[in-house]
């Protein structure tokens, strides 16, 4: 076995919390750059916003380590990789993940930007809706390849690659506000 082998092996089974952490902290900044990129198309001057993207990727902390004990609970309670159990984790994974998952970053990232927590409830409020629907377009299909093809130990990097695009959505539909107010 090469030194790259063991050194992924371990990543993947020793180290598997914190390599599942600092991918999702990566990707998340990753998609907020990508959208700063975008944004920035359209208006010329505007500036980049490094504390933006810090603010995206720290919730990382919490999306990695939530991520993780996510589908261990999941893989623990439906180990099976059978067509039925893959349907009922996609559909258990939608139903309780999704709604914990979308109104933990917008109410993480009101809190990050200072704001208070009714803030951060009113823009669930306002943006939950519309992202938990684009959820059920994206995340099934994709969960569908995950939990009928992947092994428990990449379940974590593997979303964090497909959230790279998710990232891209929350990232413009938290910012998106802020876009408009600025263009004003």
């Amino acid at each position: 076995m090469s030194k790259f082998q063991e050194f992924t092996k371990k990543l993947f089974s020793k180290y598997m919390l914190a390599t599942n952490t600092a991918t999702t902290c990566a990707l998340l900044g990753l998609g907020d750059y990508i959208v700063q990129n975008i944004e920035r198309l359209d208006h010329k001057d505007a500036k980049y916003d490094f504390h933006r993207t810090g603010r995206m990727m720290s919730m990382g902390f919490l999306y990695g380590p939530m991520s993780h004990v996510w589908y261990k609970i999941l893989d623990g309670y439906l180990p099976a990789t059978n067509l039925r159990t893959v349907a009922k984790k996609i559909v258990v994974d939608q139903a309780v993940a999704g709604p914990i998952f979308c109104s933990a970053f917008f109410m993480g990232m009101s809190l990050l930007e200072g704001k208070t927590v009714k803030h951060g409830v009113d823009e669930v409020k306002s943006k939950f809706l519309i992202v938990y629907m684009i959820d059920w377009c994206v995340w099934p299909p994709a969960q569908f390849m995950n939990f009928s093809y992947l092994g428990p130990q990449y379940r974590v990097v593997y979303c964090a690659f497909i959230t790279l695009i998710w990232n891209c959505i929350l990232s413009w539909m938290k910012h998106k506000d802020i876009i408009h107010d600025h263009s004003s």
